[in-house]
Parts: C-alpha cells; structure tokens; sequence
C-alpha cells in the first residue's frame, strides 16, 4: 500500500530540484492546516457533542439535587411549624378548657399559615382533632415514634409518600403533627422552582410497578444511595433520580427529574455549523498568510527566535542577528539595545539586592513586606525570631496566619481594623497588636505599615512586651491610686487633727460625728482596696469561686453594714423589696457580698441626697433577678463600655472611684453563670440588675 502511494506521488509531484522552495513551502503548509483544520473540526464537534451530553446530565443531577434540598428545607419548615403550635398559648388553653371542638378550625388556620396539608393533636395514639384530609395517623405516629421530630411515612391507605413533623406540648402527653403530602401538586411547584420537570415517584409503586425505560435510573439511584443521572434514548430525555430515605433507614420515594434531549441538543448543533464554517475560513486565512509569512519572514524570524530563546534562558552573550525585511532590522536592532541594558539592568539589581539584604539584616526591628493579598512575600531574620517561624515556612502565607494577632470579640483584627488595609487608605499607619507567637508568651508589639508600592507593601515590627507591660501597670496603678486615696486619707487626716486638738473639749456628740467620719473614709479606703486586689486575682486567674447555698436576703443584710454609714452620709435611705419566699440561690457569699456593696456605693455616689435608694430581687424561672435603683440621671455610654476596666463616668461626682466597681461586678456575676444588665425604668429610675441561676432542688 505505501509502495502504491509512493509511486504516485512520484508521477504527479512536481521533481524537488526544479521546483522553488517557496512552492513547497506553500504546499506543505496548506496540506498541513487542511488536515489540522479538518482534525480540529472533527474533533470540537464531538466534543461539543459530548459537552452538550454532560450539560444536560449535570442540569438534571441539579434538579435533583435541589429538590432533594428542597425537600430537606420543607421538613425543618415542617418541624419549625410543629413547634411553633405546640408553643400557642390558645392551643394549650383550649386543650386545658377542654375544649375540642374548637381545635379542628384553630388546626386550619395553623396549616393554611405553615403551608402543611394536615395538623393533628394527638393524645399517644388517640387523635383528639385534625385538620385537611384524611390520613392515616396511626402510621404517622409509628413514624414520629421511631424517627423522632421529623419523619417520613409510607400511608397504608394512600400510596403518597408523607413529610411530617412532630412536637410535644409542654405536658408531655399530648402532641402536635403536621403533615406535607409528595403528591403531583408538590411536585409541581418544585419543577418551577427547579426549572425541571420533577416527579415524586413513592417506592412502593416503584418495587411493585413494571419495568420501564426508567427502572435501572432507579436502581442505580438506590444502589449509590445519592443520585443517579442517565440519557435514556427511547425517551429522548435526560433523567436523574435521587432517592429519599427516613432517618431509621427506609426508603420512602424516589425524586425524579426530566429535560428533553432537544433543549440541549439544539444549541450544540447551530454552534457546530457555526464552528465549521469558521473552521474554513480561518484555514483559508491561514494558508495565505503562511504562504506570505513563509516567503518574506520565515528565515529572520526564526534567527531572532533562536536568539530571543538564549535571552529568556539568561545567555546575554549571543549577539543578536540582523538581516530580513525593515521591519525585522529595526526589531533585531531593538533586541540588540534590550540586550545590553538587560545585562546592565542586572548587574544593578544584583548590587542593589545585595545592599538591601546586609541593611534589613543589621536592623533591630522586624520586617515584613507584603503583596496585595496581604500574603508574605519577604521576612528578615528578626521578624521570623520574633513571630517563631523561618522566612521558609513564612512566604507565601497570608500575614494574619503567621503573625496571629489576638482576637477581638471572637474575631480577628485582620477583618476589622487590619493596619495594612489603613495605611493603603491612608498612607502609613501604627498600631499596636497583641500577637501569639509560635514559640511563646503573646507579645506586645508596635507595627508600622507603610503604603502600597509597585503591588508590595513593607511593615516595621517592634517587640514592646516587657516595656508596653510596665508602662501599663504603672500608669494604671499610679495615677488611680495617688489619685483616689488621696481624698479619705485628707480627709481622715483633718478628722484625727480635730480629735487630737478637741479630745477634751469636744460634747460626745462631736467626736460621734469626727470617728463617723474616720469610720466613712476607711470604709472607703476598705473598698478601693478590696476592689484593687479583686482585679489583680481576676486578671492573673486566681479567682476561686466557692460555692455553697446563700440567701440574698442575708447577703444585702451584709451589704448594708458596709455601706450604711455612707448612704447615712448623704440621708439616703435604703429601701429593701423582698419576697418571703425568695428561694436561696448556689454562689460565694463573700463575692456576692461585694458585688452588692459596689452597686449600692455606685448608687450612693450618683444618686441625689435624700433619696431613696431600692434594692430587691425575685425569682424568674430558673434564675433569680436581683438589681438596684437609685434617682440617678444614669450613665451615657453603653453597656460595654459601662462595665469596661478603669470606665469611669465623665460626670462622675467627687470623690470618684477607680473605675473597677461595675466591671469586678460583671467578672463575678459571669464567673457564677449569671449576666449583668443596665437599664432606665419606666418610673425613671437607673437599674443595674443582674441574674444568678437558683439552687437546684434534687
């Protein structure tokens, strides 16, 4: 056969040595982008063809998949709707009346707003009412027995498949069902939403019906237990089935989608005739110019190509060919000039790199340069000591991943407030970042982000752990405490000059007044620092709860002694709202104590003189509501920064506090399980409250 062929080439082929290079060239190459045309033609149909085969499986397996999805959301809508009707007071209130023939309407109404087919109260077995139509409820209630809030049902009188839900009322005896029939209805308006035709196919007609063209669609669906898609042929359809099983198991339906072969052939077959006409004629394009090209251009053009190869490959020696036509001179003459300032460019970068490596490694301070992804590109040797990782490990991830700042209300600052998105916005910025190092305790750092250049941006880190610390410390220490116990102790002081300088010449009444004085101001030296060293156990963990079973009626009994020379002070009277029966509750009594003794000394400063000053409590449920009101204007900040660390108010009356009374009350109270509220009351008053759980009763 090749000797054949041979032959007759050899006796219709023009002879090589009388024939230019230029007609073999041409031939050469039209043969060529003939038989690639042609390939490639011959080859995107099928694929397109294969394409459109997967486009029309995938968009039937999401139908289905989304019906199933959609069925999943109809059942927890189901189950929402259960819960919501077995928690109606009027559901509850006429059940308890007694009264049953009022259920069956109430039960409409609720399945008209859950969008269910039926509704039923159901006392163990015994249906006491219904609503829609009728079902068969006792295998509904095996159903909710063994799969729990909500299941699915094969009726014994009906062969639609059912979605239900249940929920018990509060009693316990009774519950209340809602059921979803899979009917042709339901089918129906997922097929609108899916953009499919969808069928519910109940699994009994399945395994008990004839086999069809769909029946291994089925069995396959079933087998995989997920989904199944197929091209059935005799059909002229795409058809993918998902099948739907209860939580204990069993399979109650098959989920079916359909999409006519013509919806998605039809495209692919005016794209193919579009694809060969466009075949042809860039071949047609492509022998003219390759016949152009391979004339004037090809022998210049693969000289330059060789020498632009050496260049990519880093071989600056190789000088670069000229020759060829103008346009090909002027370009071998460019790439000559791009050649020689390519190896002075290089050199300079070298230099230049070298310098930039010897200065960020002599520097004391971290550096870190980022891309616009915020992803590591660069890491000197200080800043990996600092963060514990090497500049291998580094490059390459993102910047909060290997600096790890410290989270802020359970989110990171990298979503918030992140110092190189500022600095992009406003140039350069500072802050200060509690990072986690690898390798340590977290530190306390200071970076200075500088703003984007060229997609890359550089950030100076400072490690100021030690320093930040006792700065802090000493700033706070020294400053609330000269401050705060500057005033009792002048005033203690004036107090025991008038004692020493009266003692006696002073009527008892006088030194009664004097010692009362002295007896204020330790009580108030007594609670800074009471409050001072509870912050400084609560900040270094060393906070014991102890807990054991206390009465808030003893506790404010306590709290009033340790402050009623101080509310005395100011003919601020105590007014105390207790129940008699107020059941006691599990918490430390000395810590509870304190919690009272700095709301009412927060009242005591705020409140006008010759108020009152109200203290109570009661039972809610399984917590106990303890709070104090005063006639005070109240705080205007809100409730976080109210109970924050050294908050103090601006218009906060002489003497002021450390600013630690509110936050050592919400630390405890959150330490016992409980929660701590600020609110206005309705008569005007400002109410710091608080809750405790109760003591259980075994």
């Amino acid at each position: 056969m090749f000797g054949s062929l041979t032959t007759w080439l050899r006796a219709h082929l023009p002879d090589p040595a009388r024939t230019g290079v230029g007609w073999w060239l041409i031939a050469i190459q039209s043969a060529i982008v003939l038989l690639v045309g042609g390939g490639i033609a011959w080859y995107a149909s099928g694929m397109l063809h294969q394409l459109a085969d997967e486009q029309g499986k995938a968009r039937v397996q999401l139908a289905v998949t989304t019906a199933r999805e959609d069925l999943r959301r109809i059942g927890e809508d189901a189950h929402a709707t259960a819960r919501a009707l077995a928690d109606r007071p009027t559901l509850q209130r006429l059940l308890a009346q007694g009264q049953n023939e009022a259920l069956p309407p109430f039960l409409r109404h609720w399945c008209d707003v859950g969008n269910v087919d039926a509704c039923a109260v159901i006392s163990g077995r015994t249906v006491m009412a219904v609503s829609g139509p009728p079902l068969d409820w006792e295998q509904i209630v095996t159903a909710g027995a063994e799969q729990g809030g909500s299941f699915l049902a094969l009726s014994q009188t009906e062969h639609v498949p059912l979605l239900g839900a249940r929920a018990a009322l509060s009693d316990g005896a009774l519950a209340v069902y809602v059921v979803r029939r899979l009917d042709a209805k339901l089918a129906q308006a997922l097929s609108q939403q899916v953009g499919a035709q969808i069928n519910l196919v109940d699994y009994r007609a399945y395994t008990a019906g004839a086999v069809n063209a769909f029946t291994p669609l089925y069995a396959a669906a079933l087998a995989d237990g997920r989904s199944a898609v197929m091209r059935i042929d005799a059909q002229e359809t795409y058809a993918a089935s998902a099948p739907v099983f209860a939580s204990s198991g069993e399979a109650i339906a098959l989920i079916e989608a359909r999409l006519p072969v013509g919806a998605v052939d039809a495209p692919t077959r005016h794209l193919e005739r579009k694809l060969l006409i466009a075949a042809l004629l860039l071949a047609v394009l492509a022998v003219g110019a390759g016949v152009l090209l391979g004339q004037r251009v090809a022998g210049p053009v693969r000289a330059l190509t060789a020498a632009a190869r050496r260049l990519s490959a880093g071989d600056f020696s190789a000088s670069i060919p000229s020759g060829g036509a103008a346009e090909i001179g002027v370009l071998a003459s460019t790439m000559e000039e791009m050649r020689r300032n390519l190896i002075e460019l290089t050199g300079t970068l070298r230099r230049r790199e070298a310098e930039a490596q010897a200065v960020l490694s002599g520097i004391v301070e971290g550096v870190y340069a980022v891309d616009k992804n915020r992803v590591i590109r660069y890491l000197n040797p200080q800043a990996a000591r600092l963060l514990g990782v090497t500049p291998e490990e580094a490059v390459g991830r993102f910047c909060g991943d290997v600096l790890r700042p410290q989270e802020e209300n359970g989110r990171r600052p990298c979503e918030v407030r992140c110092p190189i998105l500022q600095a992009r916005a406003e140039g350069s910025t500072k802050s200060i970042e509690m990072l986690r190092a690898a390798h340590g305790e977290p530190r306390v750092t200071v970076i200075t982000s500088a703003a984007q250049a060229d997609g890359m941006q550089v950030q100076v880190i400072r490690d100021e752990t030690e320093l930040e610390a006792v700065r802090r410390a000493r700033d706070s220490i020294l400053a609330n405490i000269s401050h705060e116990f500057r005033t009792p102790l002048a005033a203690q002081l004036a107090s025991i000059e008038l004692l020493l300088s009266g003692l006696d010449s002073m009527s008892p009444a006088q030194l009664r007044t004097l010692v009362s004085s002295l007896e204020r101001g330790t009580l108030r030296l007594t609670q800074l620092i009471d409050n001072l060293l509870e912050s400084v156990r609560i900040e270094s963990g060393q906070l014991a709860i102890r807990r054991q079973s206390v009465s808030i009626a003893e506790i404010i009994e306590d709290a009033q002694a340790l402050v009623g020379s101080l509310l005395a002070q100011r003919g601020q009277q105590l007014l105390v709202e207790l129940p008699p029966d107020l059941p006691q509750v599990t918490a430390d009594k000395t810590r509870l104590t304190q919690v009272f003794v700095n709301l009412l000394a927060n009242a005591n400063k705020f409140a006008p003189e010759g108020s009152g000053v109200r203290i109570g409590a009661r039972a809610e449920g399984p917590v106990l509501r303890a709070w104090v009101e005063d006639e005070g204007p109240g705080p205007a900040a809100d409730q976080g920064e109210l109970f924050a660390r050294f908050r103090r108010g601006a218009q906060e009356p002489e003497p002021a506090g450390l600013g630690l009374g509110l936050w050592l009350v919400r630390s405890i109270i959150d330490r016992h399980g409980g929660a701590v509220s600020f609110e206005r009351t309705h008569a005007g008053r400002t109410r710091f409250a608080f809750t405790l759980p109760l003591e259980r009763v075994e």
